[in-house]
C-alpha cells in the first residue's frame, strides 16, 4: 500500500511530461492529468487511512526488501500516526496547488508539463521521507526531495529565482552532508555491534557511548535545524519564499520543511533518547528565539511573502519547542501543529501570491481597501490570518495551546517568553489585513479583482478543515496519541 501511494505520483509525472507540450491547451491538458493523478494519490491515502489500527502506536502496513546487501540497507517502510498525519498532509495539499497554480505565469514561457511534474515528483519523495524506517532509504529520499524544489524556484520562480534556489541547495545539501557522516557512523556501529543494518528497529537497540550519541545525534539535527528551519539556520528561506511561486512556497513550507521537525521525532527522539535528552535545553532556547524573532522579523516585513515566510519560522520554533519539552502534551500538540501550520500557511501563500498577481507588487503599500472589490478574497485572508495567530475555533489554537500547556510543566520561563509569539502574531497578522483589505480604496488597488470559482475550489477545502479540526480535533489527536506515547517511553 505504501509504495504504491508512493508509486503513484512519480509515474503520473513520468506521464505528464510525455504529454505534448507547446499550445495553451496542450498546457492545460498536462495540468488537468496532474491534478487527477494527485486525486488518485489522495484516495490511496484515504483508503490506507480506513485500514489504520488508530489505537496502535506501532508501523503498520509495512513493507520491506533487502536494497543494497552489502551495506545492508533496506527498503524498509511502515506508517505509524505520526508519519500517517504527515502523509495526509501531503495528499491534502498537493491537488489543492496543482489547482492553485492553473493560471500561473511562467517565465520564459517553460512548459507547464514539467512544472506540474516536478510537484508530483515532491509528492512522491514527501511520502518515502515520511516512512521510510531505513535511516539509508530516509537519507537517500530526504536529499532527493532538493531536486524538484531546486528547479521550482530556479526555473520557475520570479526574479531573483536562481541565486534563492542555489541559496537553497547549498544550506541544505550542507546539512545534509552531515547527517551523511552521521548515518556513515551509524554503519560503523552498527557493524561493530555485530551486523550492519540501518533499520531503525535495529539501530534504537544498538548500545552507544555517550560522546558518539551525542555526535551522531548532532550530525542529524544539523540537516533537521536547517530544513525546519530553526534559528540561525533558517536565512535561506525568506529569500526562497520570495522568489517562489505561491504553488512551490506552500509544497516547501508547508511540506517539505516538515521532513525536519518530522525527523526529530523520528530518527533523533528514537535513535538517540540520551543525546536528544542532553541537547534539549539548547534546542528549546533556540526554539523560542525562533519564535520571537520570527513574528518580530514578520512586523518589520514590507514584503508581503517574507512576511509569511517570517511567519514559518515562528510557527516551526513552536512545533520544535513542544518536540523537546518531552510530554505528551506538548509532542501531540507539535504532530497536531505541523498539520495544521501546513493548511494555514498553505491558505496564507495562495491568497497572498493570488493578490500579489493581480496587483503585480508584492508590497503591502501597493494595497489598501481591497475587501471593498474583492470580499471574497478579503474574507480567505481574514480566516487564514487568524488561524496564523491561532484564534480559538480554528484548528492551529489547539495545537498551539497544547505545546504551551506542555511546555509549562517543564520549563515556565521559556513558555513565559514562547507565550509571547502569541501576542506578536496578532500584530503583524492584523497589521497585514489592515493595510491591504481595510480602509480606502487606493488607486493603485483598483486592479484587484476577486476570486475566480477555480481559485474558491481550490482554497474552500483549507477552510473547510481548518474550520473543521478547530472545532472537532478528536480524530487527529487519537491518530497522533499512541505513536507519541510510543517515542516518549524510549527517553530516559
Amino acid at each position: 500500500m505504501i509504495t504504491l501511494l508512493a508509486a503513484v505520483p512519480v509515474v503520473g509525472a513520468l506521464l505528464v511530461t510525455l504529454l505534448p507540450r507547446g499550445t495553451r491547451s496542450q498546457q492545460l491538458l498536462a495540468r488537468h492529468v496532474a491534478l487527477g493523478v494527485s486525486l488518485v494519490a489522495l484516495a490511496v491515502a484515504l483508503v490506507a487511512a480506513a485500514r489504520f489500527d488508530v489505537g496502535s502506536g506501532g508501523y503498520q502496513m509495512v513493507e520491506e526488501h533487502s536494497w543494497i546487501e552489502p551495506l545492508g540497507a533496506f527498503y524498509s517502510v511502515g506508517l505509524n500516526g505520526i508519519g500517517l498525519t504527515l502523509v495526509l498532509l501531503t495528499v491534502v495539499l498537493t491537488p489543492v496547488v496543482i489547482l492553485a497554480a492553473y493560471r500561473d505565469e511562467l517565465p520564459g514561457n517553460r512548459s507547464a508539463n514539467s512544472y506540474v511534474a516536478w510537484m508530483l515528483v515532491l509528492e512522491g519523495l514527501a511520502i518515502l521521507v515520511f516512512t521510510a524506517t531505513d535511516a539509508f532509504l530516509f537519507y537517500v529520499a530526504f536529499e532527493a526531495t532538493l531536486v524538484p524544489i531546486y528547479f521550482l524556484i530556479g526555473s520557475y520562480g520570479g526574479p531573483g529565482r536562481q541565486k534563492a534556489a542555489v541559496t537553497f541547495l547549498l544550506y541544505n545539501l550542507l546539512g545534509g552532508l552531515l547527517m551523511l557522516a552521521a548515518i556513515v557512523g551509524l554503519y560503523v556501529v552498527s557493524s561493530d555491534a555485530g551486523e550492519a543494518s540501518y533499520r531503525l528497529a535495529d539501530l534504537a537497540s544498538i548500545p552507544m557511548d555517550e560522546t558518539t550519541e551525542r555526535l551522531l545525534f548532532l550530525g542529524f539535527m544539523a540537516a533537521f535545524a536547517v530544513k525546519a528551519p530553526l534559528w540561525p539556520f533558517h536565512t535561506w528561506l525568506p529569500e526562497a519564499a520570495a522568489s517562489a511561486t505561491p504553488a512551490t512556497s506552500v509544497l516547501m513550507v508547508s511540506v517539505i520543511d516538515k521532513v525536519g521537525t518530522f525527523g526529530m521525532i523520528r530518527w533523533g527522539l528514537e535513535l538517540f533518547p540520551g543525546a536528544a535528552d542532553w541537547a534539549s535545553p539548547t534546542i528549546m532556547a533556540l526554539a523560542v528565539v525562533s519564535i520571537v524573532y520570527g513574528a518580530l522579523a514578520a512586523i518589520g516585513s514590507t514584503d508581503i511573502r517574507r512576511l509569511v515566510a517570517y511567519t514559518s519560522v515562528s510557527h516551526f520554533g513552536f512545533i520544535i519547542l513542544g518536540i523537546f519539552a518531552f510530554t505528551q502534551t506538548s509532542t501531540t500538540g507539535s504532530v497536531l501543529y505541523m498539520f495544521n501550520h501546513g493548511l494555514s500557511t498553505a491558505a496564507l501563500f495562495l491568497v497572498t501570491g493570488i493578490m500579489i498577481s493581480r496587483r503585480g507588487s508584492a508590497e503591502i503599500s501597493a494595497f489598501g481597501g481591497v475587501q471593498k472589490i474583492a470580499p471574497v478574497m478579503s474574507g480567505v485572508l481574514l480566516v487564514a490570518g487568524l488561524s496564523s495567530l491561532s484564534l480559538p475555533g480554528l484548528a492551529p489554537f489547539v495545537s498551539e495551546f497544547l505545546v504551551l500547556a506542555g511546555t509549562f510543566t517543564v520549563n515556565v520561563p521559556l513558555a513565559v517568553v514562547a507565550t509571547l509569539g502569541i501576542v506578536l502574531a496578532a500584530v503583524y497578522v492584523l497589521v497585514l489585513y489592515q493595510r491591504t483589505m481595510t480602509g480606502p480604496l487606493t488607486d493603485q488597488a483598483k486592479v484587484v479583482t476577486d476570486l475566480t470559482a477555480r481559485e474558491v475550489a481550490a482554497l474552500s477545502p483549507l477552510v473547510v478543515v481548518i474550520v473543521g479540526l478547530g472545532l472537532f480535533p478528536q480524530p487527529l489527536l487519537d491518530l497522533v496519541n499512541p505513536a507519541v506515547a510510543v517515542v516518549l517511553g524510549g527517553l530516559p
